[in-house]
């Protein structure tokens, strides 16, 4: 399996140094998206994506036996980097192609909606390539870069952040790694490399497996439990970092006192400081998880598949919730450890009893905190990553049997049919109709 991951490194002082070569790019790009969707019907008649490619670049940089269709762009961005013209042709077929795509549904529909507009001016970034544009020293934190200065393309020698660049050396060391590509956050300049590894999956059968089953709360971060396929839960952490979440009320109180006195607008930087704060925690609690997940020598992580698309709802919390961020997150790191990460139904995970008791009742004051019908008090979260870890177990266990072995053991566990309602009593029971 080949995973891409990415790091940015801040160049230092660079106020200034990079108008040039993006106003450069984005005007040859805009050039590029105008031309090229003139000659669209052309294009699209050609099979194969380099020759489409190549018909591209010969309609706007001619050579001495085949002149340009368009001279003007040879012209007009006279002496432009050949890797670096070819990053905007590509560029600007995927623009034309995603229009014409956007375009067709849009037709389909009925036209309905308003009608999709091809953008000219992108807010794109040039990509510096190696040797033609891009060359290190010997100094790790020096790099070279062939920009556009004065008219003219000139190497210029541009300084990195020692801290990011010993991030790298540590970290991403003999890794294959890509041209980078020029970035700006916040009036701040940075360079992405991208990395490239080949892992591979752990391969346990499912008797011997060990998961770490996920229950990403409100209240509580997340709550992971180790389990076995018979049901055996080895450990179990709660994962909390309530400091974080402090912080993040406190802005939001801020927050609404700012819109309630000077207006809605007036909040605007507070709201991406509230954004940054939420990140961040989302990145603290997929490192913990992946932490414990590795500490316990996991083999597979499991979450619900959460999918709140459509649904309406007026509590903050829920709208401040970053539980895909965390999936994703949690995702890339545990396959680049060799972990696998599932995903099971999450309908009543939290409303039944891992006991097989039925409903719970949750506490009005404390909704941390449920009753089971049988009098006994539990924690929710902790309740309902018993019944992930549980489903995931049945489904796997169920899911290479033959139709005849499945339905004798349908037969006598009918609960473990529906996956909406089993828990970790069904699995036990499940166990032991196999066992029998």
């Amino acid at each position: 399996m080949q995973i891409t991951s990415s790091y940015k490194v801040e160049v230092v002082k660079a106020n200034g140094i990079f108008a040039g070569t993006v106003t450069q790019y984005r005007g040859a790009l805009g050039y590029l998206i105008r031309a090229l969707s003139k000659e669209w019907n052309s294009i699209q008649e050609i099979d194969g994506v380099k020759r489409r490619f190549n018909y591209a670049e010969g309609l706007i940089h001619g050579t001495k036996n085949h002149p340009a269709k368009y001279p003007e762009f040879d012209k007009r961005f006279y002496k432009m980097p050949g890797y670096l013209r070819r990053a905007a042709v590509q560029s600007a077929l995927g623009a034309i192609s995603s229009y014409q795509s956007l375009t067709r549904n849009w037709e389909a529909g009925g036209g309905k909606c308003k009608r999709p507009k091809l953008q000219c001016d992108r807010n794109a970034m040039p990509v510096f390539y190696h040797k033609e544009m891009f060359k290190e020293t010997d100094d790790p934190c020096v790099v070279k870069l062939k920009l556009f200065h004065n008219n003219d393309w000139v190497w210029a020698t541009v300084h990195l952040l020692p801290t990011d660049v010993r991030y790298l050396q540590r970290h991403w060391s003999g890794v294959a790694v890509s041209a980078p590509i020029l970035e700006k956050h916040y009036g701040k300049y940075y360079l992405r490399f991208a990395f490239q590894e080949d892992v591979s999956l752990i391969k346990t059968p499912v008797n011997e497996r060990k998961i770490c089953a996920i229950d990403l709360g409100i209240n509580t971060d997340a709550v992971c439990t180790i389990m076995r396929s018979d049901g055996t839960v080895a450990d179990r952490k709660f994962i909390d970092f309530p400091a974080e979440k402090d912080h993040l009320t406190h802005v939001l109180n801020r927050i609404k006192c700012t819109s309630r006195k000077n207006g809605p607008k007036s909040a605007h930087s507070l709201w991406a400081y509230a954004t940054r704060i939420n990140k961040e925690h989302a990145i603290y609690v997929a490192n913990a998880i992946i932490a414990y997940a590795a500490v316990q020598c996991a083999d597979v992580i499991v979450f619900e598949h959460l999918d709140f698309k459509g649904c309406r709802t007026r509590n903050q919390k829920i709208h401040m919730w970053r539980k895909n961020d965390i999936q994703a997150l949690v995702e890339h790191r545990a396959h680049r450890c060799g972990i696998r990460v599932s995903r099971i139904c999450a309908w009543g995970t939290s409303r039944l009893a891992y006991d097989g008791s039925g409903a719970v009742t949750r506490d009005k004051d404390n909704k941390q905190w449920a009753t089971f019908s049988s009098g006994k008090r539990y924690n929710c979260d902790l309740n309902a990553s018993y019944n992930i870890g549980a489903r995931y177990f049945i489904r796997e266990i169920l899911k290479p049997l033959p139709a005849t072995v499945r339905s004798r053991l349908l037969a006598k566990v009918p609960e473990a049919g529906r996956r909406t309602s089993a828990t970790l009593s069904t699995l036990l029971a499940l166990n032991g109709a196999m066992a029998a």
